[in-house]
């Protein structure tokens, strides 16, 4: 029987940026398993309990701020420097690293269903918190506004410690990174032959062009690529890193958006050879 070639051509080439895609999807999502894992599973020990209401159907939340020895603390901060943050036009410069779990319904002391949240971060960070109320206020804060954008939901700021519980419903273990995004030791085979790669030429573009922007478009010119197999790509909130081995490009650029990195997904083009990355935006 005869075979056409351009079909199997075709059909080689949809296979290869299959390929790609899963390959730099699970890159960007963490899963890649190698002889250090980056992701584990931790325990984390109870903090505080903080109740608040979802707006605007008024259910009630509660948000256990937990801590753990396994996710590291944000840069050092002091409180003249948080003082000025919180006054500034962009707090959002400062991240705090945190492990944010799934929802679960719980009962309260009425037998009434509400849903708790199980919120992870560094144990010396939430200890500094504990003994200032300005740093505690604002660990509250970057906890909600946390929950808000993985969740899409609406949290009141009118929010209450509880004195007598530190854990509402029952401690849970979760699935944290082990290494922080982007991971640039990681990606650099060494730092020679990253100064002899070259930077590649790219756009980034906004889309849709006009209004709130849902999507963020790279698109990497990478000649002399031949095939998925010599790209290493990884992407951070605000950062994209990618390297072509070896060393022919290495790109590292920041961008002013905070990218949803769970669901960003990367297709290359074996005949353009140009790597197209797509990155919903949380926020800009």
């Amino acid at each position: 029987m005869a075979t056409d070639s351009s079909l199997l051509s075709s059909e080689l080439e949809l296979q290869q940026q299959e390929e790609l895609y899963q390959q730099l999807l699970l890159q960007t999502m963490g899963k890649m398993q190698s002889e250090s894992p980056d992701s584990k599973v931790i325990r984390p020990q109870p903090g505080m309990c903080v109740k608040t209401v979802s707006q605007p159907d008024q259910q009630k939340i509660f948000v256990n701020v937990c801590q753990s020895t396994s996710v590291p603390p944000p840069p050092e901060l002091s409180k003249e420097a948080l003082v000025e943050l919180l006054q500034s036009e962009d707090p959002t410069g400062y991240r705090v690293p945190m492990s944010l779990g799934e929802p679960h319904t719980e009962l309260d002391n009425n037998s009434q269903g509400c849903t708790a949240y199980d919120v992870v971060v560094s144990q010396e960070f939430f200890q500094k918190c504990q003994k200032d109320p300005l740093f505690q206020q604002f660990l509250i804060l970057v906890c909600l506004e946390g929950l808000e954008n993985k969740y899409s939901l609406e949290l009141s700021r009118d929010w209450k410690v509880l004195k007598n519980r530190k854990f509402f419903g029952s401690v849970s273990e979760q699935n944290i990174r082990t290494k922080s995004r982007p991971v640039i030791q990681e990606l650099q085979p060494e730092e020679s032959s990253t100064a002899a790669a070259k930077r590649p030429e790219f756009s980034l573009l906004v889309e849709p062009p006009a209004g709130d922007p849902e999507y963020l478009i790279a698109e990497i010119q990478l000649p002399g690529v031949p095939s998925s197999r010599s790209l290493v790509l990884d992407v951070g909130e605000d950062r994209l890193v990618l390297t072509a081995r070896p060393s022919l490009f290495h790109l590292d650029v920041f961008h002013p958006f905070l990218i949803d990195q769970e669901n960003s997904v990367a297709q290359y083009n074996t005949n353009t050879q140009i790597l197209t990355v797509t990155m919903p935006v949380v926020s800009s």
